[in-house]
């Protein structure tokens, strides 16, 4: 085998792909951006070479830079990891051309597989079902809606490049067509260079099947059987699990022999996943299938299918693309167990899945055993941006049924802390518990049907956050007051004192906090071994003691609590009971939230780039009308009026920049 490899990736997949390049003995490089110089990849690696700004077009998108790294590094093969070049027909030319080994399939496969039309033309004369649509040249909008009409609502619009959900927008009804069109269209000449789309039948109650497939240069074909990614938000998988729940055993088959006979169809090379949407009747039985599309390169989602098979995939793609035969034939491939894939996003579930930003001030994830598996690729004390996907960590289980399995699932969740950034954790924990997904009964349209019980409302916080927050504060202050004491020339001074001691009354103290709208004191009397706390109309004695990392032992009226409180300048995060809960301390807010709550602003919701700016000073606009267009971390986020008013003032133009929290219009609320 070739002696060295160059990970042209970064974040968690980079360091997956060294760690089996290592174990078989490969030097390992690793290329990074400006903003990734100290990233967890980059100290992974035995080698590192910097490609240029965040930006991926200027770094890890520029193939240049790339095969310059290649080169000055001495690397003997490429590995493109998943995103950026990975399923780029003309970075696999050009890494042949330099006479390096590209780990991926051969170029025209890659090239014939990125065109969702021509693929299913391929699937199409080699016999695989593909859903109804228009995938022709002719892209005006007045044929793209007469081919609608002809499918009948509702349909799917889907750029004709890439995948990852991007340039995908399901159309209900005739009237959302335009704006959908435009959106797709805007978002797949972002991120591909090509705004053509295709339509597609919408799929009644679709459950989304994909399956593994593997092939070698000397035309053996194996499949690695399939895995269901159904529990989606914004077209993008959350949750995944080998094998799928409830597949009739002849489907199961027919679906594995279609992948297989899709992978020959297009004389496939390496790792690969073909991709189907099954048709299902309301009680939820699988019907029939379709062919979606083939990714040609190793999926976000790979350690579920290794985690039933014992396969490790890096490895078996570093040997085929040795031109090794695949280590096993289809008879020696075994399934045994189930299990789970959970993707840990820096993302707020309850603002829309908005991407977060920020520094990850606290990270513990459970230790991992051969059936937990923990792919991350930051670290604790590292920024979250917003050039590159959100995605913190993907925590894996195997047991040896599915009940087993979700039980394993469910425990790391729980053992699973994140403060300093907004995480989706405490929504994955929500699904692994929902009575449908532990039925194995969920679809695509899972996580919207069943919104109200997953993401709950926006609304305070339980009273026994306040109380846990204000008794952890209590607790540093006494612990820094034991301290001064320890160091003091006079250790028994009552300034070392932090009870609120005073002459002739009980000492007294009160702590103000923040809880979106709400506006939270807990008044504190200090009493023997411990503390009465009141808030909300209720009091409470308390207890408790200090651990490592932000850990609580708590006791509030005889009730024992295990908490964690992560202080991130005037925040709070509090974690327990599986929900993680942000504060703010009172006096370390008052300096801006009197901004983000005026109601004739409206401020980003999180760093990006303005895509569009749909308004101009002067214009009336509605309540809920999409005022400006926000690209962050590869996707879209319409900015929309609270209400009726008029555009008064604009703060930045189409194209710039702006942080979280900046102020992007002004206007004048209507009847003023």
């Amino acid at each position: 085998m070739f002696d060295s490899l160059i990970v042209a990736n970064r974040g968690e997949i980079a360091c997956r792909i060294m760690r089996t390049a290592k174990r078989l003995g490969l030097r390992t490089i690793a290329v990074y951006s400006d903003a990734d110089r100290d990233a967890l990849h980059v100290a992974a690696a035995d080698a590192a070479l910097r490609l240029g700004p965040a930006p991926p077009r200027q770094s890890y998108l520029d193939q240049r830079a790339v095969l310059a790294a290649a080169s000055a590094s001495g690397a003997a093969a490429v590995h493109p990891g998943y995103g950026f070049l990975a399923e780029n027909a003309e970075f696999a030319e050009a890494c042949g051309a330099a006479g390096l080994c590209f780990v991926g399939p051969p170029p025209a496969v890659i090239r014939a597989m990125g065109s969702k039309a021509e693929a299913k033309a391929i699937m199409r004369r080699a016999g695989v079902p593909v859903v109804p649509g228009y995938e022709g040249a002719v892209q005006d909008a007045a044929t793209l809606s007469r081919e609608a009409d002809a499918l009948g609502y509702p349909v799917m619009l889907k750029a004709h490049l890439g995948g990852g959900g991007r340039g995908m927008r399901l159309v209900r009804n005739p009237s959302e067509l335009a704006a959908s069109l435009e959106s797709a269209r805007r978002e797949a000449l972002g991120a591909f260079g090509d705004d053509r789309v295709l339509v597609e039948k919408a799929i009644a109650r679709p459950r989304h099947i994909e399956v593994q497939v593997f092939a070698d240069s000397r035309g053996q074909v194996v499949h690695l059987f399939e895995r269901d990614c159904s529990v989606q938000r914004r077209h993008q998988k959350v949750i995944e699990e080998a094998p799928a729940p409830g597949l009739d055993p002849g489907l199961r088959d027919a679906i594995a022999d279609a992948a297989v006979a899709a992978a020959r169809a297009v004389g496939y090379e390496g790792a690969g996943t073909v991709e189907f949407i099954v048709e299902c009747d309301p009680s939820g039985a699988a019907l029939r299938f379709f062919f979606l599309e083939m990714n040609t390169r190793l999926q976000v989602e790979h350690p579920v299918t290794e985690l039933i098979t014992g396969i490790d995939l890096v490895e078996w793609q570093l040997r085929v693309a040795d031109g090794e035969p695949l280590p096993l034939g289809q008879d020696g491939i075994r399934c045994s167990g189930h299990a789970f894939e959970a993707r840990l996003y820096a993302e707020d579930p309850s603002r829309g899945f908005l991407p977060a930003a920020g520094t990850l001030h606290h990270l513990v994830l459970p230790d991992e055993d051969p059936e937990l598996r923990i792919d991350v690729g930051v670290r604790e004390g590292d920024s979250v941006g917003v050039d590159y996907d959100p995605m913190i960590a993907k925590i894996a289980v195997r047991g040896d049924d599915r009940e087993a399995a979700l039980g394993k699932l469910r425990a790391a969740l729980a053992g699973t802390e994140t403060g300093g950034v907004a995480t989706n954790r405490d929504f994955l924990a929500a699904v692994a518990d929902h009575r449908r997904f532990r039925a194995g009964a969920v679809d695509t349209e899972f996580i919207g049907a069943e919104a109200d019980a997953l993401l709950p409302a926006p609304g305070p916080c339980p009273p026994r956050i306040y109380l846990l927050a204000c008794l952890f504060e209590l607790l540093e202050r006494k612990a820094a007051a034991t301290a001064r004491a320890g160091v003091s020339s006079d250790p028994w001074s009552p300034w070392h004192r932090s009870d609120a001691w005073r002459l002739g009354g009980a000492g007294l103290d009160a702590l103000g906090f923040v809880d979106g709208e709400e506006e939270i004191e807990v008044s504190v009397a200090f009493e023997e071994g411990g503390y009465r706390l009141c808030v909300a109309g209720g009091s409470c004695f308390a207890r408790g003691a200090l651990g490592p990392k932000g850990r609580i032992d708590a006791s509030v009226d005889g009730e024992e609590l295990r908490a964690t409180v992560v202080v991130c300048g005037g925040d709070r995060w509090v974690i327990v009971d599986g929900r993680t809960c942000r504060l703010r301390r009172k006096d370390a807010s008052l300096g801006d939230a009197g901004a983000r709550r005026t109601t004739e602003r409206l401020v980003a919701p999180m760093p990006g780039k303005l895509r569009s700016v749909n308004v101009e000073v002067g214009d009336s606009v509605r309540a809920g009308q999409v005022v400006m267009v926000l690209e962050a971390m590869k996707m879209e986020h319409a900015i929309s009026a609270p209400r009726e008013g008029v555009v008064e003032r604009l703060c930045y133009a189409e194209g710039e920049q702006v942080m979280e929290g900046a102020e992007l219009l002004v206007f004048e609320r209507a009847g003023r």
